[in-house]
């Protein structure tokens, strides 16, 4: 399965996790929910999984993680906040 096709998928299912619980939940509601909905699709999803920073030719270990990693090709980050802002507009 192509990144366009996984995406697809991924998107579907974000949607349907929203529609169900609307707005205004916290984003480890959202992380629970939207788990549940790709594992159901047959997709490897792992959930909070570390990943180093690489810069140039160094390999940071800074606790970075993503809420989500799809079939290892997708990330996925979840945000929940009360209102919409500038920073959230395209320019």
């Amino acid at each position: 399965m192509n990144e366009n096709e996984l995406s697809k998928i991924v998107v579907d299912c974000i949607f349907k996790v929203h529609v169900s619980l609307g707005p205004g939940l916290l984003e480890s509601a959202y992380e629970k929910c939207l788990y549940y909905e790709l594992n159901k699709t047959g997709l490897q999803v792992e959930k909070q999984k570390t990943l180093p920073l690489v810069y140039e030719t160094v390999k940071m270990e800074v606790g970075y993680r993503v809420d989500l990693m799809v079939d290892n090709k997708l990330i996925v980050e979840i945000k929940s906040c009360e209102s919409l802002n500038d920073v959230h507009k395209l320019r």
